[in-house]
């Protein structure tokens, strides 16, 4: 554990982020423009309209980003082909600084939160200028601790992702950014794309909750609306899932993403998993203190009961009586009487009576 606290609420937008408040949905949409303009304002109307709390781009400079020798992840490889480099695919998928700056203001128009991942230094800054609500870190530069320190130099809330590490590096990471901006979240994730059930250990939420005091989340890769509804009732108070227009196209994340149908199921069910999740607070619900009366069972007399007989256990039967009587929690109570007149079999026995 950092030696330094935590904020345990967060405030992104007019959202906040914490134990006991809705779950933030992020609908990532990443690079699946495939560098068009047109695509990306697409994903903004679909995250909109599927009700996402915020949509989430990327925006990296690939000389910044990459060296132009590096090959493909293996994932990328088995979706775009060995043709390129790694360096020339995402070249085709950068937005620059203007058009950040345009998707913004579509989002704004649309009522969603934007949101974009810087990749490099340039980006950051160049961000920096949008006044974005938050910064959102990929689990690419989890173990990235400079860029960590100049990122939450930047004082907004951090959303901290940590595929591919080990727990050691998740603890530096959070070492390295809690003296300069205690508004993390951190975000279990597993990168892979798309990811095998097994590995999406929602196991880990826990390991978090019991080493770091610190809102957590879950960036989700498995396929299909997948684990994210399974991580809410875990204390997830973030959820991602990456969407696209068609999961046909031709790109590296558009086959593990959510179709625009499949992301409006996904937030629905996000939502009623929180409805189903209620209070913790153990008490009737407003529902069951009318259907209590009906249903939960009162004292009567087992057999005729003569005025003066000292009450005993087989004196007493509990049957359900409309709520009238006196509760069999208290038969011990009752014990302790004698019978202040006589009672029929099946007689309701009420407190002044006894």
């Amino acid at each position: 554990m950092t030696e330094f606290a935590f904020a345990k609420h967060i405030q992104i937008g007019d959202k906040t982020i914490g134990s006991g408040q809705p779950v933030f949905i992020i609908a990532e949409a990443g690079v699946n423009h495939n560098g068009s303009m047109e695509k990306a304002r697409q994903l903004i109307d679909v995250a909109a309209n599927a009700r996402a709390d915020a949509v989430k781009f990327q925006a990296f400079k690939t000389e910044s980003l990459i060296l132009d020798h590096v090959d493909k992840a293996p994932y990328q490889k088995e979706q775009t082909g060995h043709s390129e480099s790694q360096f020339e695919m995402l070249k085709k998928l950068e937005i620059n600084r203007a058009q950040n700056r345009e998707l913004m203001q579509y989002a704004e128009q649309k009522k969603i939160l934007f949101l974009t991942t810087p990749f490099d230094e340039d980006s950051l800054d160049e961000l920096d200028e949008l006044n974005l609500p938050a910064y959102k870190i990929a689990s690419t530069d989890t173990t990235n601790l400079p860029f960590l320190k100049r990122i939450a130099a930047k004082g907004k809330p951090i959303i901290l992702s940590t595929g591919m590490s080990y727990f050691a590096e998740v603890q530096l990471a959070l070492d390295e950014i809690a003296p300069i901006n205690n508004q993390v979240v951190l975000l279990q994730c597993t990168a892979n794309y798309p990811l095998r059930d097994e590995e999406a250990n929602l196991n880990v939420i826990k390991t978090f909750q019991e080493h770091f005091e610190i809102p957590i989340g879950y960036s989700d890769h498995t396929t299909g609306i997948g684990a994210s509804p399974f991580a809410v009732p875990m204390g997830a108070c973030v959820v991602e899932k990456h969407f696209t227009l068609d999961t046909s196209e031709e790109g590296p994340d558009h086959s593990a993403s959510l179709n625009p149908q499949q992301l409006a199921d996904y937030v629905q069910l996000i939502r009623k998993v929180e409805k189903y999740m209620g209070t913790s607070v153990k008490m009737p619900s407003f529902d069951e203190t009318q259907t209590r009366p009906s249903l939960q069972k009162c004292l009567v007399a087992k057999r005729d009961i003569k005025k003066g007989e000292r009450f005993t256990e087989e004196m007493l039967v509990a049957k359900r009586t409309g709520g009238k009587g006196i509760s069999p929690l208290y038969y011990k109570d009752l014990l302790a009487c004698v019978a202040k007149r006589d009672f029929l079999k099946n007689e309701i026995i009420v407190h002044h009576e006894a």
